[in-house]
């Protein structure tokens, strides 16, 4: 009975972690690292992160600098801005990088809040496939009469309960980052 609970807690907060990294990805208008994650730069022969080979700062609401550690690699880094695609175009002075994050359109900012809802319905039904998974497990435990009928329903509603507390979680992210969005 742990087990499937345990389960059952461990992949919904899986899943909201990944959500939650998602949407810190999300631009919104303001400087933020985050939207440089997952951005990888070529240099000396391998791929290697951003944040590894650049100093990132935010010294105002709507600008990012980059100081690369070594100066040979500015150019790299610009390509690799360029195609993450980000809309954002990166200033090169010769030393540093900058980032000018332009203010989003009012169009812009309801596309961008429909993208973070269909995300974090998408969390959603992740939650919904991970409680449908541990309800057979219950079931299968019942058939094999290691848990009697009445533990499987207490143990059913226990999985909602965490399904129905992981959703509410998730509803408040898309809330959070809704709000963040059209508010800019």
């Amino acid at each position: 009975m742990d087990k499937v609970l345990d389960d059952l807690k461990t992949s919904g907060q899986n899943t909201i972690d990944a959500f939650t990294n998602q949407l810190a990805k999300v631009r919104t208008g303001r400087a933020s690292p985050s939207i440089l994650d997952g951005i990888t730069v070529p240099y000396y022969g391998s791929n290697v992160p951003l944040n590894q080979v650049a100093t990132i700062n935010v010294p105002e609401p709507r600008m990012i600098i980059l100081q690369p550690y070594d100066k040979s690699v500015l150019g790299e880094i610009e390509k690799a801005i360029h195609a993450a695609n980000l809309g954002i175009s990166p200033n090169n002075d010769g030393n540093i990088i900058r980032l000018p994050i332009p203010p989003l359109t009012e169009e812009r900012r309801k596309e961008i809040a429909k993208s973070i809802r269909q995300q974090g319905e998408e969390a959603k039904i992740s939650i919904r496939r991970h409680r449908k998974n541990a309800l057979s497990d219950v079931k299968a435990l019942e058939k094999s009469k290691e848990l009697s009928e009445d533990d499987a329903k207490k143990l059913s509603d226990k999985i909602q309960e965490l399904v129905t507390e992981s959703t509410n979680k998730i509803e408040k992210l898309v809330s959070s980052k809704e709000n963040e969005v059209l508010s800019l």
